[in-house]
Protein backbone atom coordinates (compact mmCIF):
# COMPACT_ATOMS: atom_id res chain seq x y z
CA UNK A 1 0.00 0.00 0.00
CA UNK A 2 1.01 3.00 -0.79
CA UNK A 3 1.69 5.33 1.62
CA UNK A 4 0.14 8.76 2.63
CA UNK A 5 2.54 11.83 1.43
CA UNK A 6 1.00 14.03 3.90
CA UNK A 7 2.49 12.10 6.69
CA UNK A 8 5.65 11.12 5.60
CA UNK A 9 6.88 14.07 3.69
CA UNK A 10 8.56 16.41 6.42
CA UNK A 11 7.81 20.40 7.24
CA UNK A 12 4.38 19.50 6.31
CA UNK A 13 2.11 21.13 8.45
CA UNK A 14 -1.90 20.83 9.04
CA UNK A 15 -4.49 22.89 9.08
CA UNK A 16 -8.00 22.10 9.99
CA UNK A 17 -10.68 24.60 9.17
CA UNK A 18 -14.08 24.58 9.92
CA UNK A 19 -17.27 27.43 9.17
CA UNK A 20 -20.69 27.83 10.32
CA UNK A 21 -23.61 29.43 10.31
CA UNK A 22 -26.50 29.58 12.65
CA UNK A 23 -29.31 31.86 14.10
CA UNK A 24 -26.87 33.07 16.37
CA UNK A 25 -24.33 33.81 13.61
CA UNK A 26 -21.58 33.03 11.48
CA UNK A 27 -17.94 32.10 12.48
CA UNK A 28 -14.99 29.56 11.71
CA UNK A 29 -12.62 27.61 14.01
CA UNK A 30 -9.06 26.50 12.31
CA UNK A 31 -6.62 24.56 13.82
CA UNK A 32 -2.43 25.06 12.61
CA UNK A 33 -0.52 22.42 13.57
CA UNK A 34 3.53 22.50 13.18
CA UNK A 35 5.23 19.27 12.22
CA UNK A 36 6.61 18.88 15.45
CA UNK A 37 2.47 18.77 16.88
CA UNK A 38 2.95 22.70 18.42
CA UNK A 39 -0.88 23.80 17.94
CA UNK A 40 -2.25 27.38 16.91
CA UNK A 41 -6.21 27.38 17.33
CA UNK A 42 -8.10 30.18 16.11
CA UNK A 43 -11.76 31.47 16.46
CA UNK A 44 -12.77 33.82 14.34
CA UNK A 45 -16.40 35.69 14.37
CA UNK A 46 -18.13 37.47 11.39
CA UNK A 47 -19.93 40.70 11.69
CA UNK A 48 -21.92 39.79 9.07
CA UNK A 49 -24.33 36.91 7.68
CA UNK A 50 -22.69 33.95 5.88
CA UNK A 51 -23.72 30.74 4.56
CA UNK A 52 -21.77 27.63 5.65
CA UNK A 53 -19.63 27.48 2.47
CA UNK A 54 -18.82 31.24 2.86
CA UNK A 55 -17.57 30.77 6.71
CA UNK A 56 -15.57 27.62 5.47
CA UNK A 57 -13.70 29.83 2.53
CA UNK A 58 -13.40 32.26 5.13
CA UNK A 59 -11.72 29.81 7.66
CA UNK A 60 -9.32 28.32 4.80
CA UNK A 61 -8.43 31.98 4.14
CA UNK A 62 -7.78 32.63 7.47
CA UNK A 63 -5.41 29.72 8.25
CA UNK A 64 -3.15 29.95 4.90
CA UNK A 65 -3.09 34.01 5.53
CA UNK A 66 -1.94 33.08 9.20
CA UNK A 67 0.66 30.28 7.44
CA UNK A 68 1.68 32.55 5.28
CA UNK A 69 2.85 35.13 8.02
CA UNK A 70 4.69 32.18 9.88
CA UNK A 71 6.54 31.58 6.25
CA UNK A 72 5.45 28.08 6.23
CA UNK A 73 6.41 26.28 3.24
CA UNK A 74 4.35 22.88 2.88
CA UNK A 75 0.67 22.64 4.28
CA UNK A 76 -2.06 20.61 3.94
CA UNK A 77 -5.81 22.10 4.60
CA UNK A 78 -8.45 20.01 5.94
CA UNK A 79 -12.18 20.89 5.14
CA UNK A 80 -15.34 18.99 5.43
CA UNK A 81 -17.16 21.18 2.77
CA UNK A 82 -17.61 19.05 -0.57
CA UNK A 83 -17.88 21.74 -2.26
CA UNK A 84 -14.53 24.28 -0.70
CA UNK A 85 -12.54 21.44 -1.43
CA UNK A 86 -14.23 20.57 -5.08
CA UNK A 87 -13.73 24.03 -5.97
CA UNK A 88 -10.05 24.81 -4.51
CA UNK A 89 -8.61 21.08 -6.49
CA UNK A 90 -10.45 22.03 -9.41
CA UNK A 91 -12.98 19.06 -9.33
CA UNK A 92 -15.87 21.69 -9.75
CA UNK A 93 -16.53 24.71 -11.63
CA UNK A 94 -17.59 27.75 -9.69
CA UNK A 95 -20.99 28.77 -10.91
CA UNK A 96 -22.03 31.51 -8.37
CA UNK A 97 -20.02 34.88 -8.16
CA UNK A 98 -19.72 34.84 -4.31
CA UNK A 99 -17.87 31.36 -5.02
CA UNK A 100 -15.77 32.54 -8.08
CA UNK A 101 -14.37 35.77 -6.04
CA UNK A 102 -13.28 33.60 -3.11
CA UNK A 103 -11.81 30.83 -5.52
CA UNK A 104 -10.04 33.77 -7.44
CA UNK A 105 -8.77 34.83 -4.29
CA UNK A 106 -7.61 31.74 -2.67
CA UNK A 107 -5.86 30.99 -6.28
CA UNK A 108 -3.97 33.90 -5.43
CA UNK A 109 -2.39 32.63 -2.46
CA UNK A 110 -1.37 29.34 -4.02
CA UNK A 111 2.19 30.77 -4.77
CA UNK A 112 3.06 31.75 -1.20
CA UNK A 113 3.88 27.74 -0.56
CA UNK A 114 5.94 25.05 -1.77
CA UNK A 115 2.98 22.74 -1.59
CA UNK A 116 -0.22 23.12 -0.59
CA UNK A 117 -2.89 20.00 -0.56
CA UNK A 118 -6.93 20.65 0.60
CA UNK A 119 -8.06 17.87 1.54
CA UNK A 120 -11.84 17.04 2.57
CA UNK A 121 -12.37 14.61 5.89
CA UNK A 122 -15.30 13.74 7.56
CA UNK A 123 -17.05 15.66 10.50
CA UNK A 124 -15.88 13.27 13.10
CA UNK A 125 -12.37 14.07 12.01
CA UNK A 126 -12.86 17.88 11.93
CA UNK A 127 -14.72 17.94 15.66
CA UNK A 128 -11.73 20.82 17.10
CA UNK A 129 -12.36 23.39 14.05
CA UNK A 130 -16.18 22.85 14.36
CA UNK A 131 -16.32 23.27 17.96
CA UNK A 132 -14.38 26.31 17.32
CA UNK A 133 -16.42 27.86 14.58
CA UNK A 134 -19.35 27.38 17.00
CA UNK A 135 -17.80 29.66 20.06
CA UNK A 136 -20.68 32.12 19.49
CA UNK A 137 -20.89 33.92 23.13
CA UNK A 138 -18.83 35.86 24.99
CA UNK A 139 -19.10 33.71 28.22
CA UNK A 140 -17.94 30.58 26.11
CA UNK A 141 -14.78 32.48 24.44
CA UNK A 142 -13.90 33.59 27.61
CA UNK A 143 -13.51 30.00 28.77
CA UNK A 144 -10.97 29.72 26.29
CA UNK A 145 -7.86 31.58 27.41
CA UNK A 146 -6.27 29.25 25.00
CA UNK A 147 -8.30 30.32 21.89
CA UNK A 148 -6.64 33.04 19.63
CA UNK A 149 -10.17 35.27 18.99
CA UNK A 150 -10.35 38.03 16.26
CA UNK A 151 -13.94 39.57 14.48
CA UNK A 152 -14.01 39.85 10.74
CA UNK A 153 -16.13 43.19 9.77
CA UNK A 154 -16.58 42.28 6.28
CA UNK A 155 -15.84 39.27 4.14
CA UNK A 156 -12.39 39.04 2.80
CA UNK A 157 -13.83 39.01 -0.93
CA UNK A 158 -15.20 42.47 -0.45
CA UNK A 159 -13.29 46.14 -1.63
CA UNK A 160 -11.31 47.02 1.30
CA UNK A 161 -12.43 50.29 2.26
CA UNK A 162 -9.19 52.69 2.19
CA UNK A 163 -10.06 56.91 3.31
CA UNK A 164 -7.70 58.88 1.37
CA UNK A 165 -7.34 62.18 3.84
CA UNK A 166 -7.39 64.46 0.88
CA UNK A 167 -10.61 64.26 -0.45
CA UNK A 168 -13.22 66.15 1.54
CA UNK A 169 -16.28 63.53 2.67
CA UNK A 170 -18.28 62.74 5.37
CA UNK A 171 -17.34 61.48 8.74
CA UNK A 172 -17.87 57.49 8.75
CA UNK A 173 -16.62 54.92 10.92
CA UNK A 174 -12.82 55.72 10.16
CA UNK A 175 -12.80 59.48 11.44
CA UNK A 176 -12.84 58.63 14.94
CA UNK A 177 -9.42 56.78 14.62
CA UNK A 178 -7.60 58.96 12.54
CA UNK A 179 -8.58 62.01 14.40
CA UNK A 180 -6.71 59.84 17.47
CA UNK A 181 -3.92 58.43 14.90
CA UNK A 182 -2.66 61.48 13.26
CA UNK A 183 -4.04 64.58 15.54
CA UNK A 184 -4.53 63.06 19.15
CA UNK A 185 -7.80 64.19 19.35
CA UNK A 186 -10.38 62.02 21.51
CA UNK A 187 -13.96 61.87 22.01
CA UNK A 188 -15.50 63.88 25.08
CA UNK A 189 -17.02 61.06 26.37
CA UNK A 190 -14.44 59.25 28.46
CA UNK A 191 -16.13 55.77 27.95
CA UNK A 192 -16.05 56.32 24.14
CA UNK A 193 -12.37 57.95 24.65
CA UNK A 194 -11.17 54.69 26.36
CA UNK A 195 -13.07 52.57 23.79
CA UNK A 196 -11.51 54.16 21.06
CA UNK A 197 -7.42 54.15 22.90
CA UNK A 198 -8.22 50.05 23.11
CA UNK A 199 -9.55 49.42 19.58
CA UNK A 200 -6.98 51.94 18.12
CA UNK A 201 -4.32 49.75 18.99
CA UNK A 202 -5.72 47.12 15.72
CA UNK A 203 -5.08 50.05 13.16
CA UNK A 204 -2.23 52.23 11.94
CA UNK A 205 -2.35 55.45 10.46
CA UNK A 206 0.50 55.60 7.75
CA UNK A 207 0.90 58.18 4.55
CA UNK A 208 -2.39 59.28 4.63
CA UNK A 209 -4.15 55.55 4.35
CA UNK A 210 -5.68 53.91 7.66
CA UNK A 211 -4.84 50.00 7.95
CA UNK A 212 -6.40 47.36 9.82
CA UNK A 213 -4.49 44.30 11.12
CA UNK A 214 -6.05 41.38 10.84
CA UNK A 215 -5.17 37.87 12.08
CA UNK A 216 -3.30 38.81 15.17
CA UNK A 217 -0.76 39.95 12.34
CA UNK A 218 0.21 43.23 10.37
Amino acid sequence: MEENPSVTEKGMWKLSVDGSSCLTGSGAGLVLTSPDGWALEYDLRFKFKATNNEAEWEALIAGLTIAKHLEVQKIEASSDSQLVVGLANGEYEAREDLMIKYLSHFQGMKSAFEVLRIVKVPRAENARADQLSKLATAEELEKNQTVLVDYLDRPTISEAEVMNIDVPQDPNWMTPFINWLRDGILPEDPVEARKLVYRANRFQFRDGILYKRSFSFP
